[in-house]
This record gives structure tokens, C-alpha cells and sequence, in this order.
């Protein structure tokens, strides 16, 4: 996110190496972590490929829910049983990680105590994207303490790195025979060209970086018979995706992602199709710091999967609690409403309603 109104390519070598090594190689240095493919789950009888995704939006530790990290165990309240009810779970980490660095020439400063993982796999979040506009907000002192304390907790985070290889690369699992690959990217303009990760620096997976950030997703689709590709992108406070969003995710689509999800604008986004791509422009704000946001509407997607083809997706309500921060799932009535104006974000996605071949 930001909170301002207004806010190359890699050598062909390189991005398919990060992306084509086994995923048992050890990491570059400062890589976000690669964890070993989980445990499957025990399926249904009834539908033995049947696997289930569940995404959510933008979290971080700040103002009303600093004293969460109090006990991590509980820092998301009742919203954990729906995360970790998933097969695979994800959101976007929305601070540097780190008590170290500089605060970078910007307005809204963001960073949590290693703690802040804790609290997430204690939700039963199984990835993290660390691609968004606060990762450096202390600089690539805070960026290094983010991606170590990720690995020191056992938390894969992507979209960053120590350079270009460790920020493109994905994280792969294995869920029931099938082979899933995470990749996070941003498209957030402030600062976009000083933290993009480089051959020889570290940063943010930038989409502006168009080449490097498509050859990933072509590398990854290679290896993964499911791509899924998680985007900081859209206009703060605008319930419609811009231009460059949805050019980037035609993009995505071609290269071969089965998922495109997006977080920070503050507020949900529609969703849709392009060909058999699932596309969810925008989840809004989840585990919340202030009260002054565009919308405490949220939610949870959840995506199912037969075998590596999306068979159902639905967006689960939620309301942020006012008081906590934490995102809560939404009384009967209320759901009835955020179901219906989500319904009627499709309009200016430019989605269609359905796949098609």
C-alpha cells in the first residue's frame, strides 16, 4: 500500500537459472526462503485432487495491532480456523521485519519484531509475500533482517531478496501429486526504481521489470502445473483496477499463471477470468493498524482446485474490527452485503464472467 494519491531486462541466463535449478538447491544468499514441499493433506474420497487455496490481503503490526504480537499465537483471533482450514494459505507482509536501518525518504514507516511470524504461522499462513511498498522501509539493512528472520522462523516470503535471482525466484510446494509455484511481484511506483532488486542488489520482484518478472513465471509454469502470481498493484481508494494492472495481468496470463491476486488499494477489488486465469484484482486490507482506511470490508478467497484446474472460487466476508484491527468473519447480514457490492466490482475489471478454453 501507500499512502501517497500519487504514487532491464534480465539476462536470459540468470532468470532461468534462479527459476529451473531443483528446488532442493540451497538458495542464494539472502533469498527468501524455499521451503520443502508440505505434507498432502488426507483428501475425499469423493474428490481425491480436490485442494483448496485461501488468500487475504494486506497485514502488518502497527498502532492498534502492535500489542497483538503480545502473543502471536492468538494475533489473529478467529479468522485463523478459515486460513489454516486451507490446503495453502497467503497474504501479504506488509513491513520490514527488522529493529535495524534507516527509515527510507517516504511518508508511512512500517516495521515488526521477528514475531511478526510467528503470529502468521500460528494463523496457519503457509507463504508470504514480502513484494509491496514498506519491505525497505528501513532501507536494505531492514530488507536483509526481513528475509532472515523469515528463514530463522520457517516462513517462505517472496517477491525480495539479497538480489534479482533471490527476489524472482518461487517457492514451490507438492499438495496431493500437485506441484504448486508462489511468486510475489509489486507495481507500486514510489521508490519502484531504487528498491527494484538488480543483478548486483537487493530489492523488491518489480512488474515493471516486465521481462525478468515474465521469464520467472514462464520458468516456474515449467516446473509447476500450478502458478500462482501475487501482485501489490492498483490506485489507493479506486474500486477498479488501472490500466497497468490489468496489462500486467494479461501478461501473467499468457506466461502461464492459473491465479493472479492482488492487495493495496484499501478496499476490495473484482475478479474474473482471463482464458482459464484466474484474476482477483484487489482483497483490501486484512489484519489492519488504524481505523481510517476506505473500507473495513474484507475477506478471504478461497480458490479450489481439481487437481491443477480452479474448479470454484468464492470470497468468504469479513469486517475489520474496529477495535482489534483483526479481521473477523462477517455476521449474516453484513456478509449478504460485501457478497453483493463484490459481485458488482466485476463490472470494471474487464474480466470475463467465466473461463473459457
Amino acid at each position: 500500500m501507500t499512502w501517497a494519491r500519487s504514487f532491464v531486462a534480465l539476462a536470459a541466463t540468470l532468470t532461468l537459472a534462479a527459476c529451473d535449478a531443483a528446488p532442493a538447491r540451497t538458495p542464494p544468499a539472502g533469498a527468501p526462503t524455499r521451503a520443502a514441499p508440505t505434507a498432502s493433506p488426507a483428501a475425499s474420497p469423493s474428490h481425491p485432487t480436490e485442494i483448496t487455496l485461501a488468500f487475504a490481503g494486506d497485514v502488518h503490526f502497527a498502532g492498534r495491532t502492535a500489542d497483538l504480537l503480545g502473543d502471536p499465537a492468538t494475533a489473529f483471533g478467529s479468522i485463523s480456523s478459515t486460513l489454516s482450514a486451507a490446503d495453502l494459505a497467503m497474504v501479504n507482509l506488509e513491513t520490514a521485519v527488522t529493529t535495524r536501518g534507516a527509515p527510507e525518504p517516504k511518508e508511512f514507516h512500517f516495521r515488526a519484531p521477528a514475531s511478526a511470524y510467528d503470529a502468521v504461522k500460528a494463523a496457519g499462513i503457509d507463504v508470504v509475500s514480502i513484494a509491496n511498498n514498506h519491505a525497505l522501509d528501513y532501507g536494505r539493512t531492514g530488507l536483509a533482517d526481513t528475509v532472515d528472520a523469515a528463514r530463522a522462523a520457517g516462513m517462505p516470503a517472496v517477491g525480495a531478496g539479497a538480489d534479482a535471482a533471490a527476489a524472482y525466484t518461487p517457492w514451490f510446494t507438492e499438495i496431493r501429486g500437485t506441484r504448486i509455484a508462489v511468486l510475489g511481484f509489486s507495481q507500486i511506483s514510489e521508490l519502484w526504481s531504487e528498491w527494484r532488486a538488480t543483478d548486483t542488489r537487493a530489492g523488491i520482484a518489480m512488474t515493471r521489470d516486465l521481462p525478468r518478472a515474465t521469464a520467472a513465471v514462464r520458468a516456474a509454469r515449467r516446473q509447476a502445473s500450478v502458478v500462482v502470481v501475487y501482485v501489490h498493484w492498483g490506485t489507493e481508494g479506486d474500486a477498479c483496477p488501472p490500466a497497468e494492472a490489468r496489462a500486467f495481468a494479461d501478461e501473467m496470463a499468457e506466461a502461464g499463471a492459473t491465479i493472479i491476486v492482488g492487495t493495496h488499494a484499501h478496499l476490495l477489488l473484482g475478479d474474473g477470468w482471463i482464458g482459464n486465469t484466474f484474476v482477483q484484482y484487489g482483497l483490501g486490507n486484512f489484519l489492519w493498524w488504524r481505523d481510517d482506511a476506505y473500507s473495513n470490508d474484507t475477506g478471504v478467497l478461497r480458490v479450489t482446485l481439481d487437481g491443477s484446474a480452479t474448479s470454484k472460487t468464492e470470497l468468504v466476508p469479513a469486517t475489520i474490527s474496529r477495535r482489534t484491527g483483526r479481521p473477523e468473519l462477517a455476521a449474516a447480514a453484513d456478509a449478504a452485503q460485501i457478497r453483493r457490492e463484490y459481485a458488482g466490482l466485476h463490472a470494471c475489471t474487464g474480466l470475463a464472467a467465466s473461463p473459457t478454453p
